[in-house]
């Protein structure tokens, strides 16, 4: 027997000749052969072969096809010289109706069955492992001389035909600071899975216990280690098993077919990739294309103007539009707030700045496919709703937003909105947005910008903010031009130093994203057109979907008439106006927000950032 000493280095018909020979101590391929592919196997009936295929063209993350062999050919002149799948790969297992049936060394014994069987090579992550250690990532199942672990999840693949499973991944624990590099490091390996599929908490795949891995063999963090995950082609393992064949193969996971192609051959996916934090509670991860990231940090410079001269440049945080787009990009559910009474002597005491940009964020989000409701101050129900009916009248929404109000009736009431009988393990939301909504200060009254208590006016929908902090994977952003706004409480020191009266006026309670604006309306538009370029991008994209089903091709784009447009919101302005929602600085019913007019300023900005 063969010890794994050498094996890194020997070259793959070497190690497929000593393989045949059955001359190996070893319970896997990973780190042998380094920097040449590896293979997942599936051997099945001719008959099943075409939609297999397709299946595999469907989930293209988890089931990279390298190659496809005819009807009883036992070589892959394509992959290797002087291969026999017989014979080549580690282990193999059987399956018969859907059940593992018996693991084999070769597959001589079925020479007549294969026959009438085709091979399919598919890629595999041990084929990046080089690549990562290049880049100065440690691979620890390698380091802890074991198999990678492996885990069925709750994402479902694609389904073809008889053909339907959930995901596989595998996972390695990659250190935080590292991250960024591992992810550079395999997302133009596209044959061998590509980027990961989604890093921070195993239980947003739906996985329990990361020390029992459904194949494979458990692999320990280090301290400061996030778990990774890459789509696994082990997913054919699980679409063998659901079909039922009468008879099919696969190698053993972790036992693979080793190619004679070396793993840098790459392409580009578009642009390098960047990794952001999303939340901490549970640990998550985004992925976006550096490209992506720079068009919405200019969307965030454009914003971040000053016309009114209030001081608001102090506030900025860079970043911040990025981070709160990108949590609402993986956000299912979305509920919005907005509404500022400032003044406290017309009726309705309501502002237009607010309005227009909590609509903008929700028709792109209705467009994106995700559920939205706006919550707001029981006494402007009816204003609200007036306009929320007026928005789909001009095309401004796609169908009507629930409309919902809050008020605190118990110490848990916050909880019993958010979540399904107040359970924080079933939130009724995945993301909270407050857009130009009067947030509390740390006396507990609500101020203008004038520094007139206007609390009689204004329900707690503050306490959902509080509450959400609690909630295990809501997360918030507060939109804001002044920082009396819900959410500036990230910036309350900035605002008390900066910002007239903001000592008494600023807000305590803290968003996790804060996009601050020269007007808040406008931060409404930068985050609608922040989320269709997240949308466009298909580093992204991919993220978002797993890596499974097929990308959306450009004139698949449905999104797009959602953004802002000049002729929109002049509309909703007139319309605002005829209903008499006034100009936040002055109070006037004019085609102008916060006194700036609408053409020229307003109208200006909206061209800019689209």
């Amino acid at each position: 027997m063969l010890l794994t000493g050498g094996l890194k280095s020997l070259l793959p018909h070497v190690l497929r000749r000593i393989i045949r020979c059955n001359r190996l101590s070893i319970s896997n391929t990973s780190g042998m052969a380094e920097g040449y592919k590896q293979a997942n196997v599936v051997i099945l009936h001719k008959s099943l072969a075409d939609d297999f295929e397709k299946f595999c063209h469907a989930n293209d993350g988890p089931l990279p096809l390298l190659y496809r062999s005819q009807p009883g050919d036992w070589k892959c002149p394509s992959l290797s010289s002087d291969s026999g799948i017989r014979t080549d790969c580690l282990q193999y297992r059987k399956y018969e109706h859907g059940a593992c049936t018996g693991s084999l060394k070769s597959l001589k014994e079925y020479s007549e069955q294969l026959k009438d069987m085709v091979t399919f090579y598919l890629g595999c992550s041990f084929s990046f492992e080089k690549a990562a250690q290049k880049a100065g990532i440690p691979v620890r199942n390698v380091e802890q001389k074991c198999n990678v672990s492996m885990y069925k999840t709750s994402v479902p693949c694609y389904s073809i035909s008889v053909f339907h499973c959930n995901l596989v991944v595998t996972m390695r624990p990659i250190p935080e600071s590292k991250l960024g590099a591992a992810v550079l490091a395999t997302s133009e390996l596209k044959e061998a899975h590509g980027a990961p599929i989604h890093i921070g908490d195993p239980g947003l795949l739906g996985i329990k216990d990361l020390s029992k891995p459904d194949y494979g063999d458990p692999v320990h963090l280090h301290p400061g280690d996030v778990p990774v995950f890459w789509a696994c082609g082990v997913t054919g393992v699980e679409a063998i098993i659901n079909c039922r064949a009468p008879l099919a193969f696969t190698h053993s996971p972790g036992c693979m077919f080793i190619t004679d192609l070396k793993s840098d051959n790459v392409r580009s996916v578009g642009g390098d990739p960047q990794v952001h934090c999303i939340s901490q509670d549970p640990l998550h991860f985004s992925i976006v294309s550096a490209e992506a990231a720079q068009k919405i940090k200019a969307l965030e410079a454009l914003i971040g103007i000053d016309p009114g001269e209030r001081g608001v440049r102090h506030l900025q945080r860079q970043g911040e539009l990025l981070g709160a787009c990108l949590a609402m990009s993986h956000a299912g559910s979305v509920l919005i707030t907005t509404g500022f009474p400032t003044h406290f002597t017309h009726e309705p005491p309501e502002e237009n700045d607010g309005p227009p940009g909590a609509l903008a964020i929700a028709a792109m989000l209705q467009a994106l496919e995700k559920q939205v409701a706006i919550v707001t101050d029981q006494r402007a129900m009816d204003l609200n709703k007036k306009i929320i009916e007026e928005a789909v009248q001009l095309g401004i929404l796609k169908k009507p937003i629930p409309l919902l109000s809050y008020q605190r009736e118990s110490a848990n009431s916050a909880l019993m909105f958010l979540c399904e009988n107040g359970n924080p393990g079933r939130p009724r939301f995945d993301h909270l947005v407050a857009i130009e909504r009067a947030g509390m200060a740390a006396d507990g009254n609500y101020y203008n910008a004038r520094k007139v208590n206007i609390k009689h006016l204004v329900d707690p929908i503050d306490e959902l903010f509080l509450a959400a902090k609690t909630i295990p994977g809501v997360t918030t952003t507060g939109v804001g031009d002044g920082g009396n706004e819900l959410g500036m409480g990230k910036v309350k020191d900035a605002v008390k130093k900066h910002i007239k009266y903001g000592d008494v006026i600023a807000c305590d309670v803290e968003a996790d994203f804060t996009v601050v604006a020269g007007v808040s309306n406008w931060g409404g538009y930068a985050i609608a057109c922040a989320l269709s370029v997240l949308r466009c991008c298909e580093i992204h994209e991919r993220y978002l979907r797993r890596a499974v089903g097929f990308p959306r091709a450009p004139s698949q784009r449905l999104w797009l008439p959602a953004l802002p447009s000049v002729t929109k919101e002049e509309k909703l302005l007139k319309t605002l106006v005829q209903l008499g929602v006034r100009s936040g600085k002055t109070a006037s019913l004019e085609m102008e927000v916060d006194g700036l007019p609408f053409y020229n300023t307003h109208s200006l900005m909206i061209e800019k950032l689209l």
